[in-house]
């Protein structure tokens, strides 16, 4: 509400036109000024504010001509504004009203769901009344099929600007609803808080401690698999560890001295560094795996049964396998270079197209092995068992 000062006296003024014959002089105290446009304009008055929103706490300050507005405790609106605007501010913007989510009520400002996140579909459906056609229940409150708990955080979000969820509250649900909503400020600030809150990826090695209580755990005659698991540097020895799938898994630096690898799937693993002194590889698989530098010395990979080893493509560069049991093991394609094959037992094994460069087969059975193809560069055969005959290498 408004009135204007003319010559000492005011012309009460509603926002939409001029109230005419209601001419009052401008006399005593603000107090007095308040009663008087309460009673004229049939609200209750409690400040007066100039026509630049300045608020008026003396009736000194009025001024011939002012241009005064009344306010029952509003803020202070400029009129001439678009009317529509004004119509908005004053009216339909600071409607409460009722929201039911998901059977859970919910009292707001319009303003509360549309000012935020003008953009959003919450404010395109309460900025104008009916617009969406929004259903309501036999309370008057506006139907809304989505879930409460995830709706509580985004409502208080529009409320003051803070995210703040509830502890037992999945981040996931609310961004959800969020992106539901359209409440593109709070996806962001979700997005950041999700991820700060999911652990870190951990790739820390197993312990002996942890790999133990988890075969104590399985049943014996199933076939763990432990497929790409980082190991590394872990003291694994003198473990059954038969039948277990390591492919691919991080066994560099590992102590696997004595333990049973039985048929074990160590496929593409990571053995590089690794010790296993004395282990039982009767069967392994350990096709393409990177063993360079590791110790196997004393191994047997001689199954009496007529399981093969089967070491094709492996990278054995500078291996210790002194004295180890390897009749009829396939290192086919599989590098040698450097390694210390001193006193092993050969008979049988597939050699063909392994690089033996500078390797050490000295004292080695090498009887009915298959060289073809293979690299002898600067290989050592002193001390064989049996000769070597020249139908076995090629180069």
């Amino acid at each position: 509400m408004s009135f204007r000062v003319e010559g000492k006296q005011s012309v009460f003024q509603t926002d939409r036109e001029q109230i005419k014959d209601l001419v009052v002089a401008v006399y005593g105290t603000l107090s007095d000024l308040l009663s008087v446009a309460s009673n004229k304009l049939g609200i209750k008055a409690s400040y007066l504010y100039n026509g630049k929103g300045g608020l008026i706490d003396d009736i000194a300050l009025i001024r011939d001509d002012d241009v005064l507005y009344v306010s029952e405790g509003d803020s202070y609106i400029d009129p001439q504004t678009d009317p529509g605007t004004a119509e908005e501010l004053t009216g339909s913007y600071t409607d409460w009203l009722t929201l039911n989510v998901g059977g859970r009520y919910f009292t707001t400002t319009r303003s509360t769901l549309v000012n935020k996140e003008p953009e959003s579909m919450l404010a395109h459906m309460f900025r104008d009344k009916d617009a969406w056609g929004n259903k309501q229940d036999h309370k008057g409150a506006f139907l809304i099929d989505r879930s409460p708990e995830y709706f509580e955080p985004i409502l208080n979000y529009l409320r003051h600007g803070q995210l703040i969820v509830n502890e037992g509250i999945n981040l996931m649900g609310v961004l959800e609803e969020a992106t539901f909503f359209g409440i593109e400020s709070l996806i962001e600030q979700l997005d950041v808080a999700i991820k700060t809150s999911q652990p870190a990826d951990d790739h820390s090695p197993i312990s002996r401690k942890e790999f133990v209580r988890f075969l104590l755990a399985t049943p014996t005659k199933l076939e763990l698999r432990c497929q790409g698991l980082n190991f590394s540097g872990a003291d694994l020895s003198k473990l059954d560890l038969r039948y277990i799938n390591f492919k691919m898994a991080n066994l560099s630096r590992c102590n696997l001295s004595h333990v049973n690898l039985c048929c074990a799937n160590l496929e593409r693993a990571d053995l590089s560094g690794a010790v296993l002194d004395g282990a039982n590889l009767q069967g392994v698989k350990m096709l393409c795996s990177n063993a360079e530098g590791a110790s196997l010395k004393g191994c047997n990979f001689e199954d009496p049964s007529g399981l093969k080893a089967n070491l094709e493509g492996a990278n054995l560069k500078g291996v210790d396998m002194e004295g180890s049991q390897m009749t009829g093991i396939n290192l086919r394609v599989a590098t040698l270079k450097n390694a210390k094959l001193k006193n092993c037992n050969l008979r049988g094994a597939t050699l063909a197209g392994t690089d033996l460069e500078n390797c050490d087969l000295s004292g080695c059975d090498l009887q009915e092995a298959n060289l073809r193809g293979s690299n002898v560069k600067g290989a050592i055969f002193e001390e064989m068992l049996t000769p070597l005959h020249m139908s076995q290498s090629v180069r």
